[in-house]
């Protein structure tokens, strides 16, 4: 069996600064994709075998990919994908369409702590359109062709000029890309209120007059997902602002999702998130004195009300000791 350099084996799980891209359509409402995107090339792949175990995949040599082809080979009933920043727990495995080996694999193992996203497979830009709205439960074939491939990567696996490279992906979890519950009534006078993009990224309107002075707390959305305990991290997309500012200090919404525990957030944001739901979006303006106090934080002024807006996507596994 050929043996793929270290740097590929790994299957391009490189963390690369991908700022806020979205694949297209960026709404799960109207997401959809054909079972079957190019049937000439995908009936030279067959995969069988259970979809928790690595996948037994008889290729019909040498598999010609012109151009992406992929299938869903089991089409699952979870969340869709619709952001390449979106969190997922994945299984690939990969075979030479010249030869029909198999190249590389992930472990298989049930290891749900393993969490990425679209944007982390740099040496494979095809993903973001085979992945383009797969659902989680799904298990996705993928011829990609060289065009699919980072520079050099049919090289180093050996491919012959105008083969593919086979990818077959098992979608385990697929986290939410922005919170998705009911909105919820709110009679907030006087506190800030919240603007969405198509994509649910949230923008703040800071009222003029002064702050409140206790910590308050508003469900914009409600999920019907599962509680925030503390007992796991929490997969999160915020957004925070200095109360009497215009832009945010600080914000997910540019890259990946945040993965929080409770005791290692700022006292407010975690009376925030303590109790409530997966899918759901909260509001919190949080008093100096649950917040940073009269210390300065990098931007942040010393005595500073802040306000979040917080998408809760998902809860963590604890990784096995």
């Amino acid at each position: 069996m050929r043996k793929i350099p270290v740097a590929l084996v790994v299957l391009g799980l490189v963390t690369v600064g991908l700022a806020g891209c979205s694949l297209p359509g960026a709404s799960a409402s109207d997401c959809s994709r054909p079972e079957v995107s190019n049937p000439d090339v995908m009936d030279l792949i067959t995969v069988t075998g259970d979809t928790e175990n690595e996948p037994k995949v008889d290729l019909y040599t040498p598999v010609k990919a012109p151009e992406l082809a992929y299938e869903d080979v089991v089409t699952g009933d979870g969340t869709a994908i619709t952001s390449v920043n979106q969190p997922l727990v994945l299984d690939v495995a990969l075979f030479s369409g010249t030869t029909g080996e198999k190249l590389a694999a992930t472990p298989y193992d049930g290891d749900m702590s393993r969490v990425g996203s679209v944007a982390q497979f740099a040496n494979f830009p095809g993903f973001e359109d085979a992945l383009h709205c797969a659902t989680e439960g799904s298990r996705v074939a993928i011829a990609l062709s060289s065009d699919d491939l980072a520079d050099g990567v049919a090289e180093q696996a050996g491919l012959d000029d105008g083969d593919a490279l086979v990818a077959v992906i098992d979608l385990r979890k697929v986290y939410l890309a922005a919170a998705d519950g009911q909105n919820q009534f709110n009679s907030g006078f006087g506190l800030p209120s919240v603007v969405r993009a198509p994509d649910g990224r949230p923008g703040l309107i800071i009222p003029d007059g002064a702050a409140p002075s206790d910590l308050m707390i508003q469900t914009l959305k409600k999920g019907d997902g599962e509680k925030v305990t503390g007992d796991q991290p929490v997969r999160v997309h915020y957004t925070g602002v200095v109360w009497g500012e215009n832009e945010p200090f600080d914000t997910t919404w540019d890259g990946e999702p945040a993965s929080l525990t409770l005791d290692g957030v700022v006292p407010g944001f975690a009376k925030a998130l303590e109790g409530q739901t997966v899918g759901s979006q909260v509001m919190v303006v949080v008093p100096p004195e649950q917040g940073y106090g009269d210390q300065a934080q990098g931007g942040i002024p010393a005595g500073s009300t802040l306000v979040f807006v917080i998408d809760i996507l998902g809860l963590d596994a604890v990784p096995a000791q």
